[in-house]
């Protein structure tokens, strides 16, 4: 294959990869979530450049082949001759099936055996891990019941092989499994909450979420796993106070325009309608409805300590920085994002598919009045970073009512079990700063009176896609927590209009199993 055609092959297959893992000699390096890759088949060679915060690499790519969502690339070392070999993976779990069910399989058996010696008063059902599409249960959760008498615990565990990303989903589903237990068991026993096994060191975001459970709903209990010593840890869940997170300093707006203006006036004189957004004082990004496509940022001058302003362009994790060789290549960057990504574009083009919910916070960001009348467009934020122990989040939009109350707006562009957990993440994350006054310490709303109390979440999804499991996961929610979801028209992209709002009022708890006081 030509550099070019190498080159081409490379950049079709990343373009769908937007989570994809790099593998070097079997070993994960890169996480294309993070990090940032280039590609120059320029020169009768074709170079892959891979960067994060950790690390950077550079190799000749010799030949690629793909096989089972696989991208297998021959490399090169720069200044050697041996050939390498690198792997880029479009799943982040690469066990073939027979690998997933055996290993969920082994894992049913052994939290079988921990039920059965560690709870002796209770008589554990088998556990399962078959499908259920109509509940939402998939075969990576093993589930069942303990009993004693008349009452009982639903139970539900991930084995450790499982993604860190279906760990943190557990308790989304232990609290459905929860429900469903109660339903089933309706009239003969009384579930009275949930046990939940996770994998040993990983539980501290669940942890955090189900502190801000309704406690008189259900009895919460967390527990981490070790399968190999068979040391099971009871985690402490009760304490609310106890968030880790930290806030990020908001940057001065106008220093940063006034710092970056020759690269805002080059990339508006090519889009006029791009949208800015500030980084930090070293960077901001060049947005059309949401889809970044540009940034410009501080970067050293080769062999000074001086640092000078250069643009980078590209689209999810491809970056290359602006010269004169690539100038064409950003223009027409420029040029097909303006021209794809509108509410009447190409709805099958890549440039109008991507990043939905971005694109709805570019509109909401406009007139956040759509979403509650109460909401002050004049006061607000988005992608806010707030940093929790184990994941780097961004709050969709952070506003404030106008008698200065905080909002928090989670938005989705699709249906989405998680939103309701999703936004109680953010909500405690919100309600921890606020209430030791670090916002406007860190530079937000200023001269701005803040109310003193809790702050308002609102969930936001078009009204087609709010997924049917929410009303179910919202009964179990504190009831500190004051939530709003919107429904939106699903013709968002013309204007974000709602359609319906509900409220903890229009939902109260009624005379279902799922409402008996457990605590």
């Amino acid at each position: 294959m030509t550099p070019e055609a190498l080159a081409r092959t490379i950049e079709d297959f990343l373009a769908g990869a937007r989570d994809a893992i790099v593998l070097d000699d079997g070993a994960a390096v890169f996480d294309l979530a993070q990090a940032k890759y280039s590609i120059s088949g320029e020169h009768n060679k074709c170079l892959l450049h891979l960067w994060s915060d950790e690390r950077n690499m550079v190799r000749r790519v010799l030949d690629v082949e793909i096989k089972h969502e696989v991208l297998r690339l021959a490399v090169q070392r720069l200044g050697q001759t041996r050939p390498g070999k690198l792997e880029i993976c479009r799943q982040r779990d690469r066990r073939t099936p027979t690998a997933k069910r055996a290993t969920r399989l082994a894992y049913q058996r052994s939290l079988q055996r921990t039920l059965e010696r560690r709870f002796p008063a209770y008589v554990a059902s088998p556990l399962t891990t078959s499908p259920d599409l109509e509940r939402s249960f998939g075969p990576i959760y093993a589930r069942g019941l303990l009993r004693r008498g008349q009452s009982g615990f639903a139970v539900l565990g991930v084995n450790p092989q499982e993604t860190q990303s279906s760990i943190d989903a557990a308790l989304t589903f232990g609290i459905l499994w929860l429900d469903a237990c109660r339903l089933a068991q309706a009239g003969k026993v009384m579930v009275e909450g949930l046990k939940l096994f996770l994998p040993a060191a990983t539980s501290e975001l669940t942890r955090e979420r189900m502190a801000h459970l309704h406690p008189g709903a259900a009895k919460w209990q967390l527990y981490e796993l070790e399968n190999r010593e068979d040391a099971l840890k009871e985690i402490e869940v009760s304490d609310r106070g106890n968030v880790r997170t930290r806030l990020v300093h908001w940057t001065d707006e106008a220093q940063a325009r006034e710092r970056f203006a020759e690269a805002i006036d080059r990339v508006r004189e090519l889009m006029p309608e791009a949208e800015m957004a500030v980084v930090s004082a070293a960077e901001i990004t060049f947005r059309c409805h949401g889809l970044e496509f540009a940034k410009a940022r501080l970067a050293h001058h080769p062999g000074t300590l001086r640092r000078t302003a250069e643009i980078v362009f590209g689209v999810g994790a491809d970056e290359r920085v602006l010269g004169e060789p690539n100038a064409d290549a950003f223009r027409s960057l420029a040029h097909s994002v303006g021209e794809v990504r509108h509410a009447e574009g190409p709805r099958d083009h890549a440039l109008w598919r991507l990043h939905p919910e971005r694109w709805l916070e570019s509109l909401v960001v406009q007139d956040v009045s759509e979403v509650d009348e109460r909401l002050d467009a004049a006061c607000l934020y988005s992608q806010v970073p707030a940093f929790s122990a184990s994941d780097r989040a961004m709050i969709d939009v952070l506003t404030t009512t106008r008698s200065g109350r905080l909002a928090v707006v989670e938005l989705k562009a699709d249906e989405d079990i998680h939103l309701p957990l999703q936004g109680l993440d953010y909500w405690s994350r919100v309600a921890w700063h606020h209430a030791r006054g670090e916002f406007q310490r860190f530079g937000y709303f200023p001269e701005r009176e803040l109310s003193g109390e809790r702050p308002l979440l609102f969930l936001v999804a078009p009204a087609l896609h709010v997924h049917p499991a929410t009303d179910t996961l919202l009964h179990y929610i504190s009831p500190e927590i004051e939530w709003t979801v919107v429904g939106i028209d699903e013709r968002w992209r013309n204007g974000v209009r709602a359609v319906f709002r509900k409220r903890p009022r229009d939902m109260e708890l009624g005379t279902d199993p799922r409402s008996r006081d457990c605590a």
